[in-house]
């Protein structure tokens, strides 16, 4: 089964790291690759002492800054990390920002769609701006819709709830 959680709104790594709290309360097992992210989102650490093996594949800088070479170096990056998990077991794959990653050059998409299409276990896309395979192959599909945010009005994220 396919989950994919996108859109313009809040919330969409918070919604996937609720499923894998679920799994693991289950005893499932559980990986998480956060793409374009540094592994340091509140939601991280206790998951990993939970017991999920979870792998971070940050950019120095965004992506629309990147340098050729810089973008080759995170695309050499993240298939690596990418390769690396799948080598784990697991009932719960997430992998977080995939749709950004996959949109901006830096994760290949013939792994990608190995890693989630007819696969044996759960998994989860997050981020923007899907490609149109994962609209059409996700089982599940929940778009975040952005309405009103408080950043609108020059307020800052705040450690805890926001990141």
């Amino acid at each position: 089964m396919l989950h994919l959680y996108f859109g313009s709104g809040k919330g969409k790594t918070t919604a996937a790291a609720g499923l894998a709290l679920r799994a693991l309360g289950h005893e499932k097992k559980v990986v998480i690759v956060q793409f374009l992210k540094d592994g340091t989102s509140g939601e991280i650490e206790p998951l990993r002492r939970l017991g999920a093996a979870v792998f971070a594949c940050p950019n120095a800088k965004f992506t629309w800054l990147m340098t050729p070479q810089e973008k080759a170096a995170a695309l050499a990056h993240n298939t690596k990390t990418l390769e690396v998990a799948l080598q784990m077991p697991c009932d719960l794959l997430i992998l977080d920002e995939a749709c950004a990653a996959l949109r901006a050059g830096l994760l290949p998409e013939t792994l990608l769609q190995k890693a989630v299409l007819n696969a044996p276990y759960e998994a989860v896309l997050t981020g923007r701006d899907p490609a149109d395979w994962m609209l059409q192959s996700a089982d599940y599909i929940t778009e975040f819709t952005a309405r009103r945010h408080p950043y609108e009005k020059g307020i800052p994220a705040r450690e805890g709830i926001e990141y």
